[in-house]
């Protein structure tokens, strides 16, 4: 059974790797208005690949922005699963492109890897899927579960039209449980079980003074500095052990149980300084750098500006300053309401002689979090292990992906996170790249999956 779909993909491999790279040539960039036509044939690209191997029904579905790609196979029969597919086919801009080491758009194998513009994120991943659904169809003449794929267009914008849609056409989209490989792996060849996301929200803090710049010799010590100001707020949003002073701010957060801090301590992952290039870790007093990263909430600041920034000096106390916050959340807390302890915790340490505006992040999300015994993980567990040949390991990833948690709320079903890449992978950077091995490799994962979900 799955020995031939397996075969097929050993057979064609280095077909199937062409196709990949027609994919990847396309500059499907989402934010560029002037990529608007490459949009569209990234996904001509998708529905042409789909009917070309056996789905009843492919197509382009209109959005208010970029076109989605749905598709849709029911021939594994009434009681095979159903499972929602989950992909996107856009791609993060290519600056700075001097730091390239090749062509984005023109794809090139070096030392096992595959170097493109999306060959991770998620081009990459989503073309694994379609290949062993290829695999599948071209030897078996059918799929062991019932298929229905959403690939969209702008998840690099935030998926700005997609919760509508998901929502306002339930039955269209509604499955048994979900599969997305948008994720990534501890390590290269290190099978990984993403059993949980963090949710995320942010804020924007302007703060004000005098309307305009002002010469610091003749204002300063009568007028508040904006700056100055700003730098009080937010100092007063953390300590030094790393522990958020918003009051409120872990109010119903779910605490880490001893089995969960188990499962993070056994993952051996990255050495965050070595990683980094930073002298030593800072982590929320009482809890290790995995512990914080995977499974407690953040704050951070992600970027401040105001005042004179260029060549050596200019004397004046600044109109404006402004930094923007975003908070990486866990179960039990809610987006919206953590803006609101935020902009509540700003208005009330805001010194005065200066006036403060807070503005809402407009995109957040709800952290996400199935259990690691769920039947499906398990044999996700065990499909990547057979792949793989080694243990898969267990972890919860600090990063967001709100479309985990619509497709949760919505539809009330588990979302199974198969990702494939790396920590070396270098997403949304110059020089993106992905293993061949996770290529091959992570196609042989999903065949068995799809197998033992139907056993």
């Amino acid at each position: 059974m799955s020995e031939q779909a397996l075969t097929y993909l050993n057979e064609h491999r280095d077909r199937l790797l062409e196709k990949l790279r027609e994919f990847l040539s396309i500059p499907s960039v989402s934010t560029d208005s002037s990529h608007k036509d490459d949009i569209n044939k990234a996904a001509d690209f998708l529905v042409t690949y789909l009917q070309n191997i056996g789905f009843e029904e492919a197509m382009k579905q209109d959005t208010a922005g970029h076109p989605l790609v749905y598709a849709e196979y029911n021939g594994a029969g009434k009681d095979a699963p159903t499972v929602l597919f989950y992909g996107h086919y856009d791609v993060q801009p290519v600056d700075p492109i001097n730091l390239w080491d090749s062509d984005p758009f023109q794809p090139e194998v070096r030392d096992g890897r595959l170097y493109a513009r999306g060959s991770s994120d998620d081009k990459g991943q989503v073309f694994m899927h379609l290949a062993v659904f290829e695999a599948y169809m071209k030897t078996e003449g059918k799929l062991p579960v019932n298929v229905k794929v959403c690939i969209e267009g702008e998840e690099e914008i935030g998926s700005e039209n997609l919760y509508e849609i998901l929502n306002n056409k339930k039955d269209q989209f509604a499955a048994d449980f979900a599969v997305i490989s948008d994720s990534g792996m501890v390590a290269k060849n290190q099978p990984t079980i993403l059993y949980g996301l963090k949710g995320f929200t942010g804020v924007e803090i302007e703060v004000t003074g005098p309307d305009h710049d002002l010469h610091s010799g003749i204002y300063g010590g009568a007028i508040r500095n904006p700056i100055m100001a700003l730098g009080h707020i937010l100092t007063s949003m953390k300590n030094e052990e790393e522990v958020v002073t918003v009051d409120g701010f872990y109010d119903g957060v779910e605490p880490l149980g001893d089995e969960e801090r188990k499962l993070i301590e056994e993952v051996q992952g990255e050495n965050y300084t070595e990683a980094t290039g930073a002298p030593a870790t800072a982590s929320e007093k009482g809890y290790t750098a995995k512990e914080h990263t995977q499974g407690r909430p953040t704050l951070e600041v992600n970027g401040v500006f105001g005042g004179y920034q260029g060549e050596g000096t200019k004397t004046i106390i600044p109109s404006t300053a402004t930094a923007k916050i975003t908070c990486r959340l866990v179960p039990g807390q809610d987006p919206v309401r953590i803006q609101q302890l935020l902009e509540d915790h700003v208005k009330q340490v805001a010194p005065s002689g200066v006036t403060v505006d807070v503005k809402k992040e407009k995109l957040s999300a709800k952290a996400y979090k199935v259990e690691p015994t769920n039947p499906l993980i398990t044999k996700a567990a065990d499909s990547l292990t057979e792949a793989f040949g080694k243990e898969t390991v267990y972890v919860r990833m600090g990063g967001s992906i709100p479309v985990v948690e619509w497709i949760e709320a919505i539809y009330k079903m588990p979302v199974v996170l198969l990702g494939f890449g790396t920590p070396e992978d270098r997403l949304h950077s110059p020089n993106e790249s992905f293993p061949l091995d996770s290529f091959d490799k992570g196609m042989e994962t999903l065949v068995h999956y799809w197998q033992k979900v139907n056993d």
